[in-house]
């Protein structure tokens, strides 16, 4: 495809890019292919210099048409091919790990990590001309104007009963259009479905992950195509 030629031969990253100091968790997420949309995901640790697998792989799904160069914590290839909103495409590169949100009252999850029961006056923002583009927003009240009811917050599909959010393009560098609304999230049809853009997996894998996410630790998502992960992973010191 002439996309993923863009995105894979666009000018490249020279210099090395440093994962942040204080960075100790890595969800690291790898594709077949910059059209694919499987993926396996791996927890690691740092100890020291080195990264630590913390327990075996599992299985993902991405965005239907694969992986695109998204709006994370690292540089961006030269005239490369970013996401758009409704690319169906899911955002590549390093990304922060934010809160959950979940249909139930508490989950298990560490104590830092923040985690709000969705209300119907729970709205995220995917209107690109809005200036709350890609942001969490409350009302004080019922959404009543359908552009609110628009951007309420799921709360009937068993798929985003429980969801961790992944910082591409967030606030306050959001571009708008560049994408909104980036989560982990159960997926569909035991994996048979792909996704609009988010990683989904196995409920029960989703729960263990969250449940494993440390805030203290900084975490990060790193999801590539392998061929290109094989090529940066030295100078990003990845895991």
């Amino acid at each position: 495809m002439v996309i993923a030629i863009a995105m894979s031969l666009a000018g490249y990253h020279a210099s090395a890019f440093d994962l942040p100091a204080n960075s100790t968790q890595c969800l690291l997420g790898l594709a077949d292919s910059w059209d694919s949309s499987h993926a396996t995901l791996q927890l690691f640790q740092k100890s020291g210099n080195q990264w630590q697998p913390q327990g075996e792989a599992w299985k993902a799904r991405l965005g239907k048409n694969g992986l695109i160069w998204g709006r994370g914590l690292h540089p961006l290839p030269k005239n490369a091919s970013i996401k758009k909103e409704g690319d169906m495409r899911s955002p590549a590169g390093v990304f922060s790990i934010g809160g959950a949100w979940g249909y139930e009252p508490s989950i298990r999850k560490h104590p830092l990590l923040p985690y709000r029961k969705v209300t119907p006056c729970d709205l995220w923002v995917e209107d690109p001309s809005s200036t709350r583009y890609n942001q969490h927003l409350v009302l004080d009240r019922p959404p009543s104007s359908a552009w609110e009811k628009k951007q309420q917050m799921k709360q009937s599909d068993p798929a985003h009963a429980l969801k961790l959010y992944i910082g591409h393009n967030s606030h306050p560098h959001t571009i708008p259009g560049d994408g909104s609304s980036i989560f982990f999230h159960i997926w569909r049809a035991g994996g048979a479905k792909p996704t609009a853009g988010c990683t989904t997996m196995d409920e029960t894998k989703l729960r263990q992950l969250i449940a494993r996410i440390d805030p203290s630790r900084n975490p990060i998502y790193v999801l590539l195509p392998t061929s290109e992960y094989t090529k940066i992973r030295k100078a990003w010191k990845l895991p």
